[in-house]
C-alpha cells in the first residue's frame, strides 16, 4: 500500500502518470509496504497468460527475491524511475523516503533495485548512470544501503501512517534496525536468488 498522502497524477507524455505527494513526507517515512492485497505471480503463471496480460505485468510489476512478479494493487505501481530516487526499497518488504519529499513532488524509485530483466535507457538526468541494467542491484547496493541506513535512523521520529499494516513482530524488526539494536539487512537481500 502506498502512503496515504499521495495521489496519481499525469507527469508528462514521456513518463505518463506518476505518484505525487499531496503533503510533505519526511525522510524516514515508510512510503510503501507490501500488503495482502498485492498480487504475486510465478514466472510459469505469467508465461501461461495472454500476451496483453504479460505486457501489462512486464510494465507494472517488480520481481521479488524469488523471481516472482509482484503487482501492487493501488497506485504504487505508477511510481516512476529516477537515478536520484527519493524512495528506496528495504529488505523488509517496505520502502523508505531517503530524503524529505515536498508536497507536489513526485515519489520515484531507481528501477535498478527492482530486478528488471532487460536494460533500458530512461531520460537523461545528468547522472553518471545512463542505463538501468539487470545487475544494478548487485553493482549499486552499497550506495542505496548508505541512504537507507540514514533514513532508518529517522523511522521512529516521524509519523508512520502505514504502521497499521505491520504485525507487532514486523514492526519490532523495523524498530530494532532504526534504533541500532539490529544491523540493517542490505537491499542486496532483494536480489533474485538463482
Amino acid at each position: 500500500m502506498i502512503h496515504p498522502d499521495t495521489q496519481l497524477q499525469f507527469i508528462s507524455e514521456e513518463a505518463g502518470h506518476g505518484v505525487v505527494a499531496v503533503k510533505p513526507i519526511p525522510r524516514g517515512t515508510i512510503t510503501w509496504v507490501k500488503d495482502p492485497l498485492d498480487c504475486t505471480f510465478s514466472p510459469a503463471a505469467v508465461d501461461r497468460m495472454p500476451a496483453a496480460c504479460r505486457k501489462a505485468l512486464d510494465h507494472f510489476c517488480y520481481r521479488d527475491r524469488k523471481g516472482d512478479y509482484a503487482l501492487c494493487w493501488d497506485h504504487a505501481r505508477f511510481i516512476n524511475h529516477s537515478f536520484r530516487p527519493n524512495c528506496i526499497a528495504t529488505a523488509y518488504d517496505f520502502e523508505l523516503a531517503v530524503r524529505d519529499i515536498a508536497a507536489g513532488e513526485e515519489l520515484v524509485n531507481d528501477y535498478g533495485f527492482l530486478n528488471i530483466l532487460e536494460p533500458f535507457r530512461p531520460r537523461d538526468e545528468g547522472t553518471r548512470r545512463k542505463v538501468v541494467h539487470p545487475d544494478d542491484l548487485r553493482r549499486c547496493h552499497r550506495q542505496w544501503d548508505r541512504q537507507l541506513q540514514t533514513a532508518f535512523k529517522a523511522l521512529s521520529a516521524v509519523e508512520q501512517p502505514l504502521k497499521p499494516l505491520f504485525s507487532a513482530a514486523r514492526w519490532r524488526v523495523a524498530q530494532d534496525v532504526a534504533m541500532g539494536r539490529t544491523g540493517m539487512k542490505s537491499i542486496l537481500h532483494n536480489l533474485v536468488q538463482a
